[in-house]
C-alpha cells in the first residue's frame, strides 16, 4: 500500500510539470486478474530524463540503471520508474540493442515494443484509465497470449520461453499466429542464465508446470535447450504400470503432481528439476523383452544424461548434485515400501539421500494414485530415522580420546562407526564395537 501511495505521489509531481505516469506491464495485467503483484512498474511520458531525475531525487535516494536506459528506482520501494524507449537490434544477443529514450513517443508506440497484448496494457496512475491499443483486455478476458508485433517480438528469442511460462502460470492458451511466429525463432543465442530464469518461474509458480513444456513442444522450442526432454516423446512404457502412455506423458504428470509438494520440500527448484529429469534414462534403456516393455537400470544409466542436461541450463553445482542423487534413488522408496523393508534398510537409503523427505515426495509424485498407505510407511520410517540420527554418536574425537591415532585406516573406522549409528546402536556400545573393529584392523 505504501508503494501505491508513493506511485501516486510521483504521478502527481509528474502531472504538475505536464507529464503523465502510467502503470505498465505485468502490474496492470495482474491487477486486472486480481493477482497481487508487489513489483510496481511505472512509465513516465512527456518529461525529459534530466527533469525526471531531478524530480525523483527530491523524493529520496534514487538509483539509475544507465543514462541511455532511462530506468530509475527509489530506495526503500518496489517501484521501477522507466521512460518510453526505442530499441533497434544490432546483433543476435539479448544485449545487442541500440536503446534510446524518447519521452514523447506516445503510448501506442511505447506499448508496441512489449511482448504480448496482455502485457501491453497501461493504466494512468491518477485516473485509473486503462490504455489498450492492442486488444489486451479482450485477450486477458479470454485467457489468450497473443504477440503485439511480428518484428519487435522476434527481436528477443527469450519471448518464446516467456510465452511458455506465462501459459503455464496463468493457464492461458496461445494464439495460432503467435505459435507460427515462434516456430521461426532461433533460441540458440540465449544464455543459460536466461533459460534458467524462465524455467524457474514455470516450475515454481505454475499449478501445472507441464504446460510450459507442452507449449514449447507445440512451437518446436525444445530442440536446442531441452533435447533430452524431447526424446521422451514416444518412448513406450509397460501399460500395466503406466497406463497413461509414453514417458513424455508420464513425466508431465509427475511434474504436475510434484508441484503440490513445492512448499514442503527443502529445495523447491531442485526438487522440480528432479521431477523433470528422473526418467531420462528410459531413452537409452527401454526395450521389449518377450512382449514386455522394460527399462532396466534407467535410474543409473540415465545419470550421464541428467548431468548433461543440468549443466546446459545451470551452473549451480548444488542443483546438479541434488538432481543426480534424486534420479539415482527415485525408485527405491516405493520398492522398499512394497516389500516392507526394515528400519535399518530404510536408514541406509535415507542416509544416502541428499534430502530424504524430498525423496519421498518425488517417489509419491512418480507413483501417483494410491500413495496414502505407501507414504504412511515411508514417513513413519523417516521419523524413526530422524530420531536415531538425533542421538549422540561416535565421532573422530571419541576415538582419539580412547587412544586411537589418526592414520590411513581412520576413515574406514569412522565408516564402521557410522554403520552402527544407522543400525540404531547406542553410542556407548557403538564405541566399544568400533574400538574392537579398529584393533582387528591394526
Amino acid at each position: 500500500m505504501q508503494d501505491i501511495i508513493k506511485a501516486k505521489e510521483i504521478a502527481e509531481k509528474v502531472n504538475n510539470i505536464g507529464g503523465k505516469a502510467y502503470y505498465v506491464g505485468g502490474f496492470v495485467r495482474d491487477r486486472l486478474l486480481g493477482i497481487e503483484n508487489k513489483d510496481i512498474d511505472i512509465e513516465i511520458h512527456g518529461v525529459e530524463v534530466s527533469v525526471l531525475r531531478e524530480l525523483l531525487s527530491s523524493m529520496g535516494k534514487t538509483l539509475e540503471r544507465g543514462e541511455s536506459f532511462g530506468i530509475f528506482s527509489l530506495k526503500g520501494t518496489n517501484i521501477d520508474i522507466a521512460m518510453p524507449r526505442c530499441e533497434k537490434p544490432i546483433g543476435t544477443g539479448h544485449r545487442d540493442f541500440d536503446i534510446s529514450v524518447d519521452p514523447f513517443i506516445g503510448t501506442k508506440k511505447a506499448a508496441e515494443r512489449r511482448d504480448f497484448t496482455v502485457n501491453a496494457l497501461m493504466e494512468e496512475v491518477l485516473t485509473g484509465e486503462i490504455i489498450d491499443h492492442f486488444g489486451g483486455k479482450e485477450d486477458l478476458k479470454n485467457g489468450v497470449l497473443r504477440h503485439v508485433n511480428d518484428d519487435t517480438f522476434s527481436e528477443d528469442p527469450l519471448r518464446v520461453l516467456r510465452l511458455a511460462q506465462f501459459a503455464a502460470r496463468f493457464n492461458f492458451s496461445v494464439a495460432d499466429s503467435t505459435k507460427e511466429l515462434c516456430k521461426k525463432i532461433d533460441l540458440s543465442s540465449l544464455s543459460k542464465e536466461r533459460i534458467e530464469g524462465e524455467l524457474k518461474k514455470a516450475l515454481l509458480k505454475a499449478d501445472k508446470p507441464s504446460v510450459f513444456f507442452e507449449v514449447l513442444r507445440e512451437v518446436d522450442g525444445l530442440d536446442f535447450w531441452f533435447p533430452e526432454i524431447k526424446k521422451l516423446i514416444g518412448i513406450p512404457q509397460n501399460p500395466d504400470f503406466h497406463p497413461e502412455g509414453d514417458v513424455w506423458v508420464h513425466t508431465m504428470e509427475v511434474l504436475d503432481r510434484a508441484a503440490k509438494y513445492r512448499e514442503k520440500v527443502s529445495n523447491p527448484f531442485a526438487f522440480m528439476l528432479s521431477a523433470l529429469v528422473h526418467d531420462l534414462g528410459k531413452t537409452v534403456t527401454t526395450e521389449e523383452i518377450n512382449g514386455v516393455i522394460h527399462s532396466y537400470k534407467h535410474e543409473l544409466k540415465g545419470l550421464p544424461i541428467v548431468k548433461r542436461f543440468m549443466m546446459r541450463i545451470t551452473g549451480e553445482k548444488e542443483l546438479i548434485s541434488y538432481a543426480l542423487n534424486m534420479t539415482q534413488l527415485h525408485m527405491k522408496p516405493n520398492i522398499m515400501a512394497k516389500v516392507g523393508s526394515s528400519q535399518k534398510s530404510m536408514n541406509r537409503l535415507f542416509d544416502e539421500s541428499v534430502a530424504p523427505f524430498d525423496l519421498i515426495c518425488l517417489a509419491s509424485s512418480d507413483k501417483g494414485e494410491k500413495m496414502a498407505e505407501t507414504e504412511s510407511f515411508l514417513f513413519e520410517r523417516l521419523v524413526n530415522f530422524n530420531e536415531i540420527m538425533s542421538r549422540p554418536f561416535v565421532q573422530g574425537r571419541d576415538l582419539i580420546e580412547a587412544g586411537l591415532k589418526p592414520d590411513k585406516s581412520f576413515t574406514e573406522i569412522l565408516a564402521y562407526a557410522h554403520k552402527l549409528r544407522l543400525a540404531g546402536i547406542e553410542k556407548e556400545s557403538a564405541l566399544k564395537q568400533t574400538l574392537s573393529y579398529a584393533r582387528k584392523l591394526k
